[in-house]
């Protein structure tokens, strides 16, 4: 056994800042280190959280099943309904719109992907949409819902899916979970962060109050000021609003118009787009713009006058720099959630990225020593994760048709990062999805996008012509078991009453 003098653990944990970034952290810390290390959330009730971050993707259910959440307690004490994807409104032009699927089109038959046989069918007169081959879309446009099924024989085996839920109700949800596994909660305002002048490390944070708190490892969770990464350890940060030039958004939940939809709307408007979040007992709503081309009351203005019903608060304002921090793990820091860097929820990455950042702490856990070579590894996951899922959300802009605005015509003609350019060349000559380390979204998730903003390729895949298979009975038939099964499951407001009232 070691001696005393060469434990190196980990003793005390400080996460500055609660909200959804410093529950979940608390709680998977919690659940991980079951013995000797002491955990401790700063937050203040002063402080609001920004807690718009509603909708969800599918890796969401993989943190709560890690922390044996329960999916029935979970979705009753969030006002939680589930999701499907995302409809995406008037992006590729006007009064068009597609969908966004968790899951495949369909399943592949053959050596070449199904999306090839579709493009080809279309060249032969074919008018059904590619989403017309998503069981989630089939699922979500008639209201419906149910969880996949294992047998992998079955069309209803081909999507997945996440939840929309109320991001304060879940941060409240995970506190008590987190209490309950031994998590310290300290109220008030931190006034003074202490470095050490040998090591640069943080040793201590004064609250407003003059109480001091120390600890081995610090979680920045402070949101958007970086109270530890930048304030105190000056990390710098990477701007991206030459690719994604949104930097406002105002959000106003208003109350639900008949049952919630499963799934997320995205409606692209005249400087940005606003979201649709249908909740149990609320929809949230928001508009993210450029303030270039829209002042913050016009923004508010025009939200207000697009919601489904009565407005159920004041429009709350939010003001961002798209990009990242330059490295997330600075000596004894670690930011996680909005103290990272920000990316705009148009693919409902938000909670997601705080989750990632999670997974990386437990996973590349460190002693007192904190070996470089371990904070390395953790900032090029984190770095190489959060480039790819920009370059995915930068693609939605960069595929638009629409010239009806400055936005959208300084967006079709940007320069896109050059890991972008290539998977775009890759697909526009032949239709291959090219897929890269780290990449969070699937090929299917990129297909989904090429195709509803209209981004069909050149040519086909070659391969094609060499097996002379005619698909299109299989794409009829596929199509239509789909439509079938679909009308069978429960509606989505049935789904949520029987679960609920378990």
């Amino acid at each position: 056994m070691a001696s005393t003098m060469d434990d190196r653990r980990i003793r005390s944990i400080l996460i500055v800042g609660g909200g959804s970034a410093g529950w979940m952290t608390a709680a998977a810390l919690a659940q991980a280190l079951r013995q000797d290390c002491a955990i401790s959330v700063i937050e203040s009730e002063e402080i609001g959280t920004v807690g718009v971050g509603e909708a969800t993707i599918p890796p969401i259910r993989t943190f709560n099943e890690s922390l044996g959440i329960n999916e029935a307690d979970f979705v009753r004490e969030t006002n939680a309904s589930f999701k499907l994807g995302i409809e995406f409104v008037d992006w590729g032009k006007r009064d068009h719109r597609y969908f966004h699927p968790f899951g495949t089109h369909g399943r592949n038959f053959d050596y070449v992907p199904l999306h090839q046989y579709w493009l080809r069918a279309r060249e032969q007169g074919e008018t059904a949409p590619i989403d017309d081959w998503s069981m989630a879309w089939n699922i979500a446009r008639q209201g419906r819902f149910a969880r996949p099924i294992p047998d992998a024989r079955s069309v209803l085996s081909t999507y997945e899916y996440a939840y929309h839920f109320d991001a304060g109700l879940y941060a409240r949800y995970l506190r008590g979970y987190a209490e309950d596994k031994g998590v310290t909660r300290v109220e008030g305002k931190i006034g003074d962060v202490s470095l050490n002048g040998e090591s640069g490390f943080v040793e201590s944070v004064t609250m407003e109050d003059g109480r001091t708190f120390g600890a081995d490892l610090f979680i920045d969770c402070s949101g958007f000021r970086g109270l530890l990464i930048e304030g105190a350890l000056k990390t710098g940060y990477e701007d991206w609003t030459h690719w994604l030039p949104c930097d406002r958004a105002v959000a106003m939940p208003c109350e639900n118009a008949g049952e919630p939809t499963p799934y997320t709307r995205s409606t692209a408007r005249e400087a940005g787009w606003q979201w649709r979040i249908p909740l149990q007992h609320r929809t949230g709503n928001g508009y993210v713009y450029c303030s270039q081309f829209l002042d913050d009351d016009k923004a508010a203005e025009l939200l207000a006058s697009r919601l489904d019903g009565k407005a159920l608060g004041d429009p709350r304002p939010l003001r961002f720099v798209t990009g990242r921090r330059k490295q997330h793990w600075v000596k004894n820091v670690i930011a996680v959630g909005l103290s990272s860097g920000f990316l705009e929820p148009l693919e409902s990455t938000s909670i997601h990225l705080i989750q990632a950042n999670i997974s990386k702490i437990i996973a590349l856990f460190p002693d007192r020593d904190f070996d470089p070579a371990t904070i390395a590894e953790f900032n090029r996951i984190a770095i190489t994760e959060t480039e790819r899922i920009r370059d995915f959300i930068i693609l939605h802009y960069k595929l638009t048709q629409r010239d009806d605005a400055e936005l959208w015509r300084y967006c079709a003609a940007m320069e896109v990062p050059d890991t972008l350019q290539l998977k775009l060349d890759h697909f526009r000559k032949y239709g291959r999805l090219v897929a890269r380390e780290m990449d969070l979204f699937a090929p299917a998730s990129w297909l989904a996008v090429h195709i509803g903003q209209l981004n069909y390729p050149e040519h086909h895949e070659p391969l094609m012509d060499h097996r002379g298979l005619d698909p299109r009975d299989m794409l009829t038939r596929m199509r239509q078991t789909m439509e079938r099964e679909a009308g069978q499951l429960p509606t989505h407001q049935q789904f949520i009453d029987q679960l609920i009232a378990k």
